[in-house]
């Protein structure tokens, strides 16, 4: 018998007593404003999600669960044990009673409370958390001792998850460190003697960006012709894009269709510099500068992979306030152009790296989900209580 099935045993063999929340705890939300976090701010500044702020002043010195009002509703928790501010839209519960342990309560609504409001729900999707919702949740009231090895136990096991993650974390960075050696090394022609530099532009067959139909026309959104935009140029192969277009759209836009495998750079914004590899024909808004690649001068592979490797300098020649790049700029880009045979040598053992990191990098995602399934699994099982007749 364990240390908690003893505890059980002796304290509350018959079930324990649920209470809702609304008797035995203060319920409120806190009257800061998100623009009101200063980053060298003095205490923590909970706001609606599940990032923690700063902030220079605070408005409660309590131990106190928190759960926003809004966004990830009764998925994001936290618990503060000191000082800390509120945002307005953001809930504090404070028990008033000694027979609770504030960690416990913490635990016990990771584990149910979502459900519970989702019960409360009309739909199956809940837009914002109302104060009565939070006082009719009942929780359960086992004794101090049972309460204590419980969050001892799931203390232990939060310690042991995040370990885990830290260590899988490490394995994945230590893996990309050796990816980006092997690449940079590959991709460095210092001294070399077999290797012309030309430009992007000179090794093209076509340079060119797209456009956007009008969205003044909703019919030229309708057709099935693939529409590339920016946010989905992420030094990516693109079999499919979110939107697309007519005939009417191409014939009457800028759009152009390109043939697949073009080397595509992202120009604009938060993306500027991004590569991707078109693996079907498609069009593309202006953002894009697309590069169809001449056989005969470079394999659309290996160009791909020197981008990609020149990405912080490349992004560097921007302009204006979002570093936007253009075309020109890219064109005259510098490339090491070796025969293709030492180019197709390079992209084969790339094309091996990125394999190998890219299984890594999926796996460790599911390595994680699984963990903490298996995490929730005995913290559930630890928190279901009979209930005292």
């Amino acid at each position: 018998m364990s240390r908690l099935e003893e505890l059980i045993q002796q304290y509350c063999p018959d079930g324990v007593e649920f209470v809702q929340i609304g008797q035995i705890a203060q319920v409120g939300t806190g009257s800061s404003n998100g623009n009101e976090a200063d980053e060298d701010g003095a205490f923590p500044f909970f706001v609606r999600s599940q990032t923690v702020k700063r902030k220079n002043d605070y408005e409660y010195d309590e131990e106190a669960i928190i759960i926003p009002g809004e966004g990830g509703i009764g998925d994001i928790f936290h618990y503060i044990n000191g000082k800390y501010a509120l945002h307005q839209r953001v809930y504090r519960i404070h028990f008033t009673i000694p027979s609770i342990n504030t960690k416990f309560a913490f635990y016990y609504l990771k584990s149910a409370f979502k459900q519970f409001i989702l019960m409360k729900a009309v739909s199956a999707t809940v837009v914002s958390i109302r104060k009565p919702m939070i006082e009719g949740f009942p929780i359960p009231l086992p004794p101090l001792p049972v309460q204590e090895e419980i969050v001892r136990i799931l203390d232990s096991f939060a310690e042991l998850q995040a370990e885990l993650q830290a260590e899988l974390q490490a394995e994945l960075q230590n893996r990309l460190q050796q990816y980006n050696y092997y690449r940079d090394n590959l991709l460095s022609f210092e001294g070399r003697t077999d290797v012309e530099w030309k430009k992007l532009g000179e090794i093209c067959l076509k340079v060119c960006s797209g456009g956007t139909p009008s969205r003044g026309n909703s019919d030229y959104f309708t057709g099935d012709i693939p529409w590339l935009r920016t946010q989905e140029v992420d030094w990516n192969d693109i079999y499919d894009t979110e939107i697309k277009i007519t005939e009417n759209a191409v014939k009457n836009s800028s759009a152009k269709l390109i043939p697949e495998n073009c080397v595509i750079i992202a120009m604009y914004g938060a993306t500027a510099g991004k590569v991707g590899i078109n693996k079907i024909p498609l069009t593309t808004n202006q953002a894009c500068c697309n590069l169809q690649i001449n056989p005969q001068k470079a394999l659309y592979k290996y160009v791909y992979y020197w981008v990609c490797n020149e990405y912080e300098h490349l992004k560097s020649l921007g302009q204006g306030s979002q570093n936007n790049i253009n075309a020109q700029i890219i064109k005259e880009y510098p490339i090491p152009v070796p025969p293709l045979s030492e180019q197709q040598r390079i992209v084969d053992i790339l094309d091996r790296f990125n394999t190998l990191t890219t299984d890594i990098t999926a796996g460790l995602p599911a390595e994680i989900e699984a963990r903490r399934k298996q995490y929730e699994y005995y913290r559930d099982q630890l928190l279901t209580f009979k209930q005292k007749a």
